[in-house]
């Protein structure tokens, strides 16, 4: 009898406990390391601890305060920061690629070519150059080709601005993985995330920069000073622990809106001095693209649609940050192609 009813027991329990698992939604399972299940919740905005409350229209699907491994773990399983993760990991390995693509492709002077017909591909008003820059590589003189060999320039401010983006989107995608862990490591890698995206923007204005005014080294140098100066600036002050707070999202936004306007002075002086060459309309127009996809991200972040309109409808899917983190991608690509037209206008012409 004793053991009959043990049996029963241990059995109503087992029903009970799959009963309870059936009937909660949010509750996933991660394979532990003795091959037992173990149960990992995902709770909704109200149960977080303070640190974790970034966003009150995301209502659900949040983790909160797993053990480490489980954390790194879950960037295999659904949360309402599963796509905030990917969006900017794909993005990381898009320009490990392409700084791979690009390191293959220019090695030399005479590889600059391809990169401009590569990135001015089906624009007509850059036939004329791209045809002149391939006479003067195909087919060079002997002044020219003497011409070219003096004025190799170097293809760090191109591979800067690669190296930006790509610590921008992996201490991005690492920030959303990792911060639910704990309030020390959300604190770190806060303010990781936040260098990060001070280093894409300061970065993506040295290509800019330092190729457009490369034979005017007063310029250049006083520009690049002025943008690195305000990025630090940035990450200094987002280093302070008020920071972390949501009523400040509106001040951080602002904040890395002030420091990408500065760029706006370097493209109003290239306008100026080469307003008439296809090379600078053309950077010019890949700039602007950027700085729509940059502001339009900020726009939706600071004002958290669509998920204000609807709370708890884009938990998953289709929220504001995972836009964001879109069109950051979208920007950061735009200004690749653009630097390899400043590259590639450099290495054929010099100064």
């Amino acid at each position: 009898m004793c053991l009959e009813a043990t049996t029963m027991a241990a059995s109503s329990m087992k029903m009970k406990k799959s009963s309870s698992f059936a009937k909660n939604s949010t509750q996933f399972l991660l394979s532990a390391p003795n091959n037992k299940t173990a149960n990992f919740e995902l709770v909704d905005y109200d149960s977080l601890p303070e640190f974790l409350k970034h966003n009150e229209f995301i209502v659900s699907y949040y983790r909160s305060e797993w053990p480490l491994k489980q954390t790194i773990l879950s960037i295999f399983s659904i949360h309402n920061e599963t796509l905030n993760i990917w969006t900017h990991l794909i993005g990381f390995f898009i320009f490990l690629m392409l700084t791979g693509y690009a390191a293959s492709v220019f090695p030399a002077v005479s590889n600059a070519y391809p990169l401009l017909q590569l990135s001015t591909a089906g624009n007509s008003t850059n036939t004329f150059y791209i045809d002149r820059a391939q006479q003067t590589l195909i087919e060079p003189s002997a002044s020219s080709s003497s011409q070219l060999v003096r004025s190799v320039i170097p293809h760090w401010p191109f591979y800067l601005y690669l190296v930006g983006a790509m610590f921008c989107l992996l201490m991005s995608s690492a920030c959303h993985l990792l911060s639910c862990h704990c309030y020390r490591t959300s604190y770190v890698m806060l303010r990781l995330d936040f260098a990060g995206i001070s280093g894409l923007i300061v970065s993506s204005f040295y290509p800019l920069v330092y190729y457009t005014f490369t034979c005017n080294p007063f310029f250049r140098d006083l520009y690049l000073a002025s943008i690195t100066f305000f990025g630090l600036a940035t990450v200094i002050v987002s280093l302070t622990p008020v920071f972390d707070s949501p009523q400040f999202r509106p001040v951080r936004a602002v904040l890395f809106a002030c420091m990408a306007a500065s760029g706006v002075v370097p493209i109003a002086h290239k306008m100026m001095a080469f307003g008439h060459r296809p090379e600078a309309v053309l950077t010019t127009g890949y700039e602007a693209v950027m700085g729509m996809f940059y502001v339009v991200g900020v726009v939706v972040y600071v004002a958290r649609v669509p998920e204000r309109w609807l709370p708890g409808k884009f938990d998953l899917a289709g929220h504001s940050h995972q836009l964001f983190h879109v069109l950051v991608v979208a920007g950061a690509y735009t200004q690749y192609l653009g630097s390899l037209v400043y590259l590639g206008w450099r290495e054929v012409e010099g100064c």
